[in-house]
């Protein structure tokens, strides 16, 4: 008779494993671990926290139900937060879209000489806390328009390459160029506005 798993101190391959097999209680242990991280990510593109909640427990249902599919080319984790990413882009499709400002209205497909220049390097803090510069990013997060801010999320925190976030958002490699260096313009811009602002308060 097998012994049974400890699931708390088992890795993620072999809880996979054991989920792929019907163990649903190993299953349950990889939703702890990662859970977390799968619903930030939802929030970080949706922007919402009722709609990050349901995006996650949805990627969480398919992710059971696909399981058979994951083979280990990546990490579970990596696996889950692709499956979380194509429900968000999927439900920001679905989503009225809001007008757009005019740095969002540009064109990007035009793919002008913008995709040639060097990329911006967001640092405008360098002797800000951790926990400070997070919280500034993160609002600045929010105000960039749903293209471009998946796409940050997805080459900055994913560091998915140019042609797998092509694949993910159905564009060109030519658009998601272009809107990551507009994004990371906008974000550095937005970051020292919020800098002047603290500074006249």
């Amino acid at each position: 008779m097998a012994t049974p798993l400890d699931h708390a101190s088992t890795e993620d391959p072999i809880l996979v494993r054991a989920a792929q097999a019907g163990e649903e209680a190993a299953f349950e242990e990889l939703v702890a671990r990662h859970r977390d991280r799968i619903y930030a990510r939802a929030f970080s593109v949706v922007r919402n926290e009722d709609e990050a909640i349901d995006l996650s427990q949805e990627a969480w249902v398919k992710g059971w139900q696909r399981l058979t599919q994951f083979h280990g080319e990546s990490s579970f984790s990596t696996w889950m937060t692709r499956i979380v990413i194509n429900l968000c882009l999927d439900h920001l499709r679905r989503r009225k879209r809001q007008p757009t400002d005019s740095l969002d209205a540009l064109d990007e497909d035009s793919g002008g000489v913008e995709r040639y220049m060097a990329p911006v390097t967001v640092n405008p803090t360098q002797r800000l806390e951790r926990g400070e510069l997070r919280a500034r990013i993160d609002a600045a997060l929010g105000q960039l328009s749903d293209a471009h801010r998946t796409v940050l999320v997805l080459h900055e925190f994913e560091e998915m390459e140019y042609k797998q976030i092509a694949e993910t958002m159905g564009c060109s490699i030519g658009t998601v160029m272009s809107r990551l260096f507009y994004a990371r313009r906008r974000l550095a811009a937005l970051l020292a506005d919020l800098r002047g602002e603290e500074r006249s308060s």
